[in-house]
């Protein structure tokens, strides 16, 4: 089954791209969530037209990211966490606490853009992704510290 996506759907794809899902899965989550619409000929041409209008806006918008990527460079973060004596945390550091992180620094990232590469449940060094446009991914580092 194909849809049109009307969000960024995470694993699936991006604002308007076409895509290819399991007929379960459109008709059950992405449709009656508002996320999608049925990729009929009239829909098609409704969102390359979306698409091409909305391309110099989208331009400005894949500047900024990168922009955003430069300013943040090669950032090292510092977490903090409540450890035990053997450096495992209690939890774990969440998407959020990284946003955070950033925000405290003057960056604004929102935490459904930051990816784990690995749980993060003891004390060290660790990456995460930023997914700041579709075609702009940074990876930002940050020690976990006990607090």
């Amino acid at each position: 089954m194909e849809v049109i996506l009307k969000d960024d759907v995470k694993g699936v794809g991006y604002k308007n791209d076409i895509v290819k899902v399991k007929p379960g899965f459109g008709r059950n989550y992405l449709i009656p969530q508002g996320l999608a619409e049925m990729a009929t000929p009239s829909a098609r041409k409704v969102a390359a037209e979306n698409t091409r209008q909305a391309a110099h806006k989208a331009e400005k918008f894949q500047k900024d990211a990168q922009d955003l990527a430069n300013r943040i460079g090669d950032t090292v973060l510092e977490i903090p966490a409540k450890a035990g004596e053997s450096g495992k945390i209690f939890g774990a550091v969440t998407t959020l606490q990284v946003s955070e992180a950033l925000k405290a620094l003057g960056y604004d990232v929102d935490r459904k853009r930051v990816d784990f590469d690995q749980e993060v449940k003891s004390l060290g060094e660790y990456t995460a992704t930023l997914n700041l446009h579709k075609e702009v991914k940074h990876q930002v580092r940050f020690n976990v510290v006990a607090a």
